[in-house]
């Protein structure tokens, strides 16, 4: 049988997907899709398929892939879809086929438990607090029982806890095939199970880490992939962006001189130079971040230079930091922990003189400072090139999925972005019915968002939505400021449970949104995708502007400087294909399920006053539209 044949017989009415799913039935789309992704992987070519919500496109590409009998790498966007696909998919499929298959789940090196390292900091007095102990005698605990080392597992101690820090490894202070926990290391047993599999399920990080020049581990997988699949394949660019680039931070340089600290007291304690340009190291660190000025920003690589204070700090921080490599270099025959740390320092060294010195006019240079830290970046102005040539490496097919890839209906900016010039493209539009179920209210007379008066206006014009929804509202924002701004409004004026993105981790925001019944949950970017919310519990969906980047972010600056010298338009080609995108998806959180009934409020009157508005109109869903409050209220009475 071929592959279209059996794609067909397992999506039927009485195939083998209606034996494991209750109440199942064919959809035209997902078929249809299948069909193309069987094709594609047939004739070993590249194939971009956008399919709506509701389409089913994650059975619509992984029952074709398995099918076909080949190596294949799933990639999604995050960590939490690459866990629902491997553990609620995949085995829902496995059940479904008749032909056995083996799957894999494999992480970032950052997502196991290392044993050395957690003996390490059990044993360790440096700086622990009475809590951080507390937590690492939980991990410690879970240790003696855990069969895959995944934190996620770990129910006890959150993944976003900064102990896990001392209880994994990252490729600087992995100590390898010395390690004495080697033969039951958890990543290694993790990269030896993926590498035997006939599916691996990552996620972009990982992908990119794979393919990014500087080999961070695992490059033994994608050279025997014979199919790549990349869901959420709109967030792809940025991500392998960010991968060949190179960024030193103050937390690797705070790391080293800790684990300096920490192996010069387990081997090298007659060392008492070692111990001093540690601790130079990691109080120069501090005082670099304090020279960066209190306010949270980024900017490009002119404000350093600019400015004294930071040129004078970077150069002390990088003579203790070659003072401490001078050190280790001594110290490296006492141990293996001490050998790695120096070429944790060489490496180090070498970074922060490419970031320095960099005049390529290849890359953009930038920093970035967090409440506590700082990072200085080195990002590619352009990955088009460098992604075609990686694609041409491997003789894979790949296949690129998403929601959001096309712009006005066409794929050109997405394959532009990743030098695809020779894939197959295809469109399914959600089946959900849209003119039904949803309704998009553009409110008249509204400020534009450049004005003072704009968040108050809105906020007016919001209110009776969320009135008339009874809460149940997703208030969405380009910006924190706008954020915490209508939020001191909002509070006085609403009767329903505020919830603020900061307030708590998002996760848990999420679940009492969902609990509550009746909340406004206001957030930022992360808001905007990946969050499935069905039922009557999301209502309304508020989006406050039209999501353009901020054109003074260093990396968009420079990329539209550097388009705008080779003769192109970078707004009409980068930053408003972006800005669609980023609105679909945020239009995306509305209707999840055949049954839900939404309103949308989009409040930037750019939308119809600029010549660019049709853009953003062609290419979200067929909604009714109006102007008019009364029939927001009207779709709410309706039952």
């Amino acid at each position: 049988m071929d592959s279209q044949k059996q794609v067909q017989a397992f999506f039927s009415a009485d195939g083998a997907l209606a034996k494991v799913i209750p109440n199942y039935s064919p959809r035209a789309a997902q078929v249809e899709m299948a069909e193309a992704v069987a094709q594609g992987i047939a004739d070993k070519e590249h194939v971009i398929v956008e399919a709506g919500t509701g389409t089913g496109k994650t059975f619509a590409y992984l029952v074709p892939a398995i099918l076909s009998g080949k190596k294949v790498i799933v990639s999604t966007g995050t960590k939490n879809l690459q866990d629902q696909l491997f553990n609620k998919d995949v085995p829902l499929i496995r059940q479904a086929m008749t032909v056995p298959f083996s799957a894999a789940l494999l992480k970032g090196r950052a997502n196991y438990l290392c044993t050395y390292r957690l003996e390490l900091a059990v044993h360790s007095n440096l700086g622990i607090s009475q809590q951080e102990a507390a937590d690492l005698g939980k991990i410690k605990k879970w240790s003696k029982s855990t069969r895959t080392g995944d934190i996620a597992d770990m129910p006890d101690v959150m993944e976003s806890n900064p102990i896990w820090g001392q209880a994994t490894s990252t490729r600087e202070n992995c100590i390898g095939q010395e390690c004495p926990e080697y033969a039951d290391c958890f990543l290694m047993k993790a990269r030896k199970k993926a590498q035997e599999a006939h599916l691996i399920v990552v996620n972009h990080h990982l992908l990119c880490a794979d393919w990014s020049i500087r080999e961070i581990g695992f490059g033994e997988l994608l050279p025997n992939a014979e199919v790549v699949i990349i869901d959420e394949a709109h967030q792809l660019a940025d991500t392998a962006s960010n991968f060949l680039g190179m960024t030193l931070g103050s937390k690797q340089l705070g790391d080293l001189a800790q684990d300096a600290l920490m192996e010069y007291f387990q081997d090298a304690k007659d060392m008492p130079d070692l111990r001093v340009a540690s601790e130079n190291l990691e109080h120069e660190v501090k005082d670099m971040r304090l020279a960066f000025g209190m306010d949270m920003t980024r900017g490009d690589w002119k404000d350093i230079e600019n400015n004294p204070k930071i040129t004078e700090g970077l150069v002390r921080l990088q003579e203790h930091l070659e003072a401490l490599a001078d050190q280790l270099e001594i110290a490296s025959v006492r141990s293996k922990g001490l050998e790695t740390c120096f070429k944790r320092a060489e490496e180090l060294e070498e970074q922060f003189n490419n970031i320095l010195h960099d005049k390529s006019g290849k890359w953009v240079r930038w920093y970035e400072t967090h409440r506590k830290s700082f990072t200085l970046s080195l990002t590619p102005l352009d990955i088009a090139a460098e992604f075609h040539s990686f694609m041409a490496q491997h003789s894979a097919s790949w296949v690129f999925t998403s929601a959001t890839l096309s712009v006005d209906h066409k794929f050109d900016h997405f394959s532009r972005n990743l030098g695809i010039n020779n894939a197959k493209s295809y469109s399914w539009e959600s089946p959900f019915d849209f003119p039904n179920q949803s309704l998009f209210y553009h409110p008249k007379g509204l400020p534009l968002p450049n004005s003072p008066e704009f968040v108050e206006e809105i906020v007016k014009v919001a209110i009776p939505v969320i009135n008339a929804s009874q809460g149940r509202t997703f208030f969405l924002f380009t910006s924190h400021r706008a954020l915490q701004a209508a939020a001191k409004l909002l509070d006085k004026q609403i009767k329903y449970p505020l919830l603020i993105q900061g307030d708590k981790p998002k996760a848990i925001l999420l679940d009492e949104f969902k609990q509550l019944g009746n909340a406004v949950l206001l957030g930022t970017s992360s808001f905007w995708e990946g969050i499935d919310v069905r039922g009557e519990a999301l209502s309304t969906v508020i989006i406050d502007k039209l999501p353009f980047a901020s054109p003074g972010g260093p990396v968009l600056k420079a990329r539209m400087e550097a388009m705008e010298k080779q003769g192109r338009k970078p707004f009409f080609e980068y930053q408003l294909p972006t800005a669609v995108i980023a609105l679909r998806q945020g239009i995306g959180r509305l209707i999840r399920d055949v049954n839900d009934r939404g309103v949308l409020l989009l409040c930037d009157p750019r939308l119809l006053k600029k010549s660019y508005g049709h853009m953003f109109l062609n290419s979200v869903p067929a909604m009714r539209r109006t102007r008019d409050i009364k029939d927001v209220e009207a779709f709410f009475a309706e039952k």
